[in-house]
């Protein structure tokens, strides 16, 4: 039975081991515990202070490049898209800055950007599925009309090919066909495609755009905020408390909406990121029948990758698709036109 001699003797033994601490603590083992704190600590700030010298040189040397592209991107692109309508379309929310960014490329190549427009991310919304799916049956008519097949089990394809269709479609004396107006009206009144502006001429070419998804702090302004136009508030049709679709939902509704537009639009290139399964670019490039009709770049938030675009765009419309960018399944630069 424990009694109050076992107490007492724990007791005295805790005191002990205290004070032989504080006794050697501050008597042999004083210099040594703090000759080698200091040691560390010494260590520790050389090893910041040569990460900091080591990131600054990094950061100068990708200004510098940065500002040679910048300098170099006009004789690029000079005259690489020149007597071209393009359309530009963002597949869910796109940064201002990388959206304005492309544009501005493709103007610089000689492009004429006659269509903005955005596919907001209700199309990911799984509780749209639905109600998708009997949009897409609906609009299959103007694709049959236009000589165009889509899988009727792939909604998201049918809706792909029917923004194309809307963005491309032309009629007499080269201005936009009927079919191609009414459908952009029925796709606007289901919320399926924002419009920033009015279309004044049929596209020829389309680049859709692809982004990782926007944070709820708003750290990624909208697009539609770099073109000075304002943004459409459609009425929401996903509930507050539903659930956000998973990347991978969404990686397979943008792949399956590129893959319809191209069906439609002969030239087109699909930019995005590039380093996950589930982005899009991704995808394309791991399916050999999608990435041999599609053309991809990946980062568009980068000069590289908005000087690219109307490069790879101008490659695509002479027949020559591919992926650009500097993964091991991409290629650099696209070929330079003419060549």
């Amino acid at each position: 039975m424990i009694d109050f001699r076992y107490h007492l003797v724990s007791l005295i033994s805790v005191f002990l081991a205290l004070a032989v601490g504080i006794i050697l603590g501050a008597g042999p083992l004083q210099g040594t515990l703090g000759e080698t704190l200091t040691r560390q600590v010494d260590s520790l700030r050389e090893e910041r202070n040569d990460l900091r010298a080591q990131l600054d040189a990094t950061t100068g040397f990708l200004q510098a490049d940065e500002t040679f592209l910048a300098a170099a991107a006009p004789r690029l692109l000079d005259g690489a898209l020149a007597g071209r309508h393009v359309a530009v379309v963002s597949l869910g929310e796109v940064p201002a800055a990388t959206r304005s960014g492309v544009t501005e490329q493709l103007e610089a190549a000689g492009a004429d950007v006659v269509g903005t427009a955005r596919l907001p991310v209700t199309w990911t919304s799984v509780e749209e599925e639905t109600s998708q799916e009997t949009v897409a049956e609906g609009l299959r008519r103007y694709l049959t009309d236009a000589g165009i097949e889509t899988p009727r089990d792939e909604p998201a394809t049918t809706l792909g090919a029917a923004v194309a269709l809307a963005l491309v479609g032309t009629g007499p004396a080269g201005s936009r066909s009927d079919d191609a107006v009414d459908l952009e009206s029925q796709l606007e009144r289901f919320d399926l495609l924002d419009v920033a502006g009015e279309q004044t001429a049929p596209a020829d070419a389309v680049v859709l755009l692809t982004a990782a998804p926007v944070t709820e702090d708003g750290a990624e302004a909208s697009a539609y905020a770099a073109l000075g136009t304002p943004e459409p508030e459609p009425e929401p049709t996903v509930s507050p408390s539903a659930e956000p679709a998973s990347p991978r939902h969404a990686g397979d509704v943008w792949t399956a909406a590129a893959a319809g537009a191209s069906l439609v639009s002969g030239t087109l290139v699909l930019s995005g990121p590039a380093g996950d399964g589930d982005d899009p670019v991704q995808r394309v490039r791991s399916d050999d029948e999608l990435a041999r009709d599609l053309t991809t770049v990946s980062d568009p938030a980068s000069l590289v990758g908005q000087v690219t675009v109307p490069l790879a765009l101008a490659a695509a419309s002479a027949g020559q698709d591919g992926h650009y960018g500097p993964e091991a399944d991409a290629t650099a630069i696209p070929p330079v036109p003419g060549e």
